[in-house]
């Protein structure tokens, strides 16, 4: 049997504090919440848990005494982070390992505190507002060993297909990742969330860039986000947004990918095929929390996919099944509670 392709999520474990509310509070106000929970997320957490729970069936009593969840699995899915010694590192890890994510890259570093993220979500809407305090997160640093880790290859096992990272550990790790993943050969998937300035080497071989209208705006150097967003007419791509893309492709990017919520997602390939797809209709908008990951967690996965079949990768295949698993995310509260398993979107 051919060895299951490998995700490495390096990135931020946090756990989430959230008040859904009936409104997102005026400065000055303070209001009553209608609801509060505590869930398990983190961008790279969730890209982690998205990509093993869409590579797997809804686990079952017999399937996890048969063993027949492990034979339908599409990928092995490990992640590289850090969280405190405490509760909420515990949960983090212990989540992740019921997802079925490998967690031997997690460490649990002795006098630090688990990130947070403090998240307000307009229950109407579904939209939310979230402040991070990153703690034990900005201690994943370019020397640790877990980080060195993701690009040998020992006995027991192989190089990561593909790499995944975000910007919510310390910039100087991400890029260090980035510059090792070219030298070992890896596919890196760059999420650059929340955005900041990246230097032009950043892009330099970048496998898959996947951004939102504001990253795209922030990275590209244009002063409005809304200007890269389409009009009523869906099918009708704004000229800075392909602006955009093509400087990113210009820059190195084989593949760009630029989110817009209800106006659908936008692509580029360095070979120049291009399209807008339209974003998947929902029942209701309950949450957006983790919608983005569960995008970057089901595109990944059909890149794996179509690297291990030898096939040529289909971008626009690929947005229009993270468009689905992204849809569903969006119709439930919370973040990694949230994310649909591969067989729900059947």
């Amino acid at each position: 049997m051919a060895a299951l392709p490998r995700i490495t999520v390096l990135g931020s474990l946090n756990m989430d504090l959230v008040a859904y509310v009936s409104h997102h509070p005026a400065p000055g106000e303070t209001m009553t919440a209608d609801k509060f929970a505590t869930s398990t997320g983190g961008k790279g957490a969730n890209q982690a848990v998205a990509c093993a729970k869409l590579s797997r069936p809804r686990p079952s009593s017999s399937s996890s005494s048969s063993g027949t969840a492990a034979t339908t699995t599409t990928a092995h899915v490990g992640m590289v982070g850090c969280v405190g010694d405490d509760s909420y590192g515990a949960l983090l890890r212990g989540n992740l390992a019921r997802h079925g994510v490998d967690v031997s890259g997690v460490d649990a570093r002795a006098g630090l505190k688990t990130g947070v993220a403090l998240i307000v979500v307009d229950a109407p809407s579904g939209e939310n507002r979230i402040i991070l305090s990153p703690e034990a997160n900005h201690a994943v640093l370019p020397d640790d060993a877990a980080v060195a880790g993701i690009f040998l290859e020992p006995e027991s096992t192989k190089k990561p297909d593909l790499l995944i990272m975000q910007l919510e550990i310390p910039l100087a790790t991400v890029l260090a990742a980035l510059a090792r993943a070219r030298e070992a050969g890896v596919a890196v998937l760059l999420n650059p969330a929340p955005a900041q300035p990246l230097p032009a080497a950043a892009y330099a071989g970048l496998a898959h860039l996947v951004v939102n209208e504001t990253e795209a705006a922030l990275l590209g150097g244009v002063a409005d986000s809304a200007s890269l967003v389409p009009s009523v007419d869906a099918e009708k791509v704004p000229a800075a947004l392909r602006a955009v893309a093509r400087a990113f492709v210009a820059k190195g990017v084989r593949n760009v990918v630029a989110t817009l919520g209800s106006h659908g997602v936008f692509f580029l390939t360095a070979d120049g095929r291009s399209g807008l797809v339209p974003a998947e209709k929902v029942a209701a908008v309950v949450d957006t929390t983790a919608a983005g990951d569960t995008f970057v967690g089901a595109y990944a996965l059909e890149a794996v996919a179509a690297a291990a079949a030898g096939r040529e990768f289909d971008v626009e295949a690929a947005v229009r099944k993270a468009n689905r698993a992204a849809a569903r995310t969006v119709e439930r509260a919370g973040a990694q509670d949230s994310i649909p398993w591969r067989d729900e979107l059947v």
